[in-house]
């Protein structure tokens, strides 16, 4: 456990930490740019969606992913980190010792951030247990460090709220992502939209915002797709069964299977709830 120097981020809010403990290797704000992932741990399956489909969008580009290693979005936003190579931070709203580290559920996501070079940041000392005022506490923490922050759903009154005014507090960029007028999961986000944070739809809106629209991504995640993986690509424009699959490339499930298997390898598509969702 290592205490760390304050990002100059983090320097310029109101009421920045004293001392920042970390564990892991803390990215270089000159050479990255952060982007604070928040949302609501009651997270919808939409939110879950936009989630990992915006974060895929930022594969890669120098982009660190923050967020509060809570349950729901936060640990969605950081699996899909680690899922396309980003590098990631968590802020807990506890110490950082193994023994104390909230969620428990998380430690294991916790250890797989580390492995992957990122780090884990918390101004509390290493065994502080997490309390109901160490989060809102936390909160101006991961709100400071970033030079925006997303939220992908929320609710009128949450934590995630508080982030985000806390965000526009520091003259920081605030996105949402836009959801139905029915789903309570995205009051929150449409309220902010309406207060003035801009609303988001893809990932270029923010690789525009950090002024990577006109790079090329480090790695190009593009590979060539044969005559058949092009078929299923282009009809799955919305998640479908196998057997839909099967109907409209007109293929048989049995030589359909194989096909689909090969290119949930390759990363292209993935299975969740019986249906096939395009990556």
């Amino acid at each position: 456990m290592e205490t760390s120097d304050i990002p100059h981020l983090l320097k310029e809010i109101s009421d920045p930490p004293k001392q920042l403990y970390i564990r892991g290797i803390l990215p270089s704000e000159d050479e990255y740019k952060f982007l604070t992932v928040i949302g609501s741990r009651k997270f919808s399956t939409y939110g879950k969606q936009v989630c990992e489909h915006l974060i895929r969008g930022l594969a890669g580009y120098p982009i660190v992913i923050v967020s509060g290693l809570a349950l729901g979005i936060d640990s969605i936003a950081h699996q899909a980190a680690l899922d396309n190579h980003l590098t990631t931070i968590a802020v807990p709203g506890s110490g950082l010792d193994d023994s104390v580290l909230y969620p428990a559920s998380n430690r294991g996501l916790a250890q797989n951030i580390l492995r992957a070079g990122g780090c884990l940041l918390s101004e509390f000392e290493p065994t502080f247990k997490a309390t109901n005022w160490s989060f809102p506490q936390r909160n101006r923490v991961m709100a400071g460090i970033a030079h925006a922050t997303l939220v992908i759903e929320a609710e009128n009154t949450s934590g995630t709220r508080i982030t985000a005014r806390l965000a526009t507090d520091y003259n920081r960029e605030v996105f949402a992502v836009p959801g139905s007028i029915f789903s309570p999961a995205s009051e929150g986000t449409n309220e902010l939209i309406r207060e003035g944070a801009t609303p988001v739809t893809r990932a270029e809106d923010i690789l525009d915002f950090f002024g990577f629209t006109d790079q090329q991504p480090q790695q190009s995640q593009m590979m060539a797709l044969g005559p058949d993986e092009q078929k299923v690509i282009d009809v799955l424009v919305e998640p479908l069964s196998r057997n839909q699959i099967a109907d409209k490339v007109e293929m048989s499930i049995i030589k359909l299977n194989i096909l689909l298997s090969s290119m949930e390898i390759k990363g292209l598509i993935k299975e969740e709830l019986g249906k096939m969702y395009r990556l």
